[in-house]
């Protein structure tokens, strides 16, 4: 197991529907961030109000049934897990004309949570191939 200590960001966000002739969407400012694990985002935003929601509400701009919920105009927002978070506004007609955004989060050292399971095989690997070699060999004595 590795330890050490990380350092987590904020990224500030202007959370508004995106002018009509604009050239870029609130996911392309998201897939150009490296959001990790404790990482927050701070959405600014006036009349409105930002949710969480599943991958579903997320496509049929849903919100119904918000995992997270806030109206206050300056709302921080903390990823937990290393998953995709999708957000909408909850105020009505916002997601429809773009207001939504989907965030990839990561863990902070992929090559740890990658590198255990490779050693794991490996040692697996090795164990069995002796024992293949062991019962050969106990074979061929008979």
């Amino acid at each position: 197991m590795v330890s050490g200590s990380f350092s987590s960001n904020e990224y500030k966000l202007h959370w508004a529907i995106p002018p009509a002739n604009a050239s870029t969407s609130l996911n392309d400012w998201a897939s150009s961030q490296r959001f990790e694990v404790g990482d927050t985002i701070q959405f600014k935003y006036k009349k409105d109000s930002v949710m969480q929601v599943t991958k579903e509400g997320y496509r049929q701009c849903n919100s119904s049934h918000p995992r997270f919920y806030s109206n206050t105009g300056k709302t921080r927002f903390m990823f937990d897990h290393s998953v995709p978070y999708y957000f909408i506004s909850g105020t009505s007609g916002h997601c429809e004309k773009g207001q939504k955004m989907i965030a990839e989060v990561v863990t902070h050292d992929r090559t740890t949570t990658s590198v255990a399971p490779t050693a794991a095989v490996a040692i697996w690997l090795c164990f069995f191939s002796f024992t293949l070699s062991l019962v050969t060999w106990c074979h061929c004595q008979i």
